[in-house]
């Protein structure tokens, strides 16, 4: 049963944003010399954190941007952009920007818990999810509509705690070309997305 229209453009646009493939790429190294529980409960929590961030910004990003008088077009237009610079990242095979740098990779290794940073924020709640959250929700004219949006997330959320679970095994079997192929193929659809959504900010706008 379709409960949207947009049902598989809310899937697709949460899926590559939190990227469960990079995620669990990023996950394996970091926990590398971390115990099977201890691996478990670090994607369990970040998994949890992130969600309810990711919840609250949709729930609350409407009225955060209409407390900083910011149209919800406007945002359209600037989070397409935010996207299809992931796109672009994702495309050419280039960390994307919910990725964490070399130094930031080096700090969380000296950490007790790395649940909360990196792997909740920015790994999986990053700039592009939280983005795609706000924009999909915006979008959202119905409870139902709305429903899909955060079962949606849901389901993307499920995927990455799989991948994280199974992080050791998946990349072995996807090996570095296998995962670029994923990244390149999800950068491709997460570009036309972001047009989109640069295309109804400006049709609105121009309402």
């Amino acid at each position: 049963m379709v409960l949207t229209p947009n049902l598989s453009s809310d899937f697709v646009t949460l899926f590559v944003t939190i990227g469960p493939i990079d995620t669990a790429a990023v996950f394996a190294g970091l926990t590398a010399a971390t115990s099977g529980r201890e691996r478990q409960g670090l994607a369990r929590r970040s998994v949890l954190i992130s969600g309810a961030v990711m919840i609250l910004f949709g729930l609350l990003g409407g009225l955060v941007l209409s407390l900083l008088h910011v149209t919800l077009a406007a945002f359209r237009v600037a989070g397409g952009a935010l996207l299809f610079l992931q796109a672009l990242t994702l495309t050419f095979a280039s960390p994307g920007l919910s990725s964490i740098n070399d130094s930031e990779r080096r700090e969380a290794q000296g950490l007790d818990d790395m649940a909360v940073f990196p792997l909740a924020f920015p790994l999986i709640a990053g700039p592009g999810s939280l983005s795609a959250m706000v924009l999909l929700v915006g979008r959202a004219t119905t409870l139902a509509a709305q429903a899909a949006v955060f079962a949606s997330l849901l389901a993307c959320l499920l995927l990455t705690y799989g991948a994280m679970r199974i992080a050791g095994p998946l990349m072995r079997w996807l090996g570095k070309t296998g995962a670029d192929v994923v990244g390149r193929i999800s950068g491709v659809l997460l570009a036309a997305l972001a047009v989109q959504f640069v295309f109804d900010g400006l049709r609105q706008a121009a309402l």
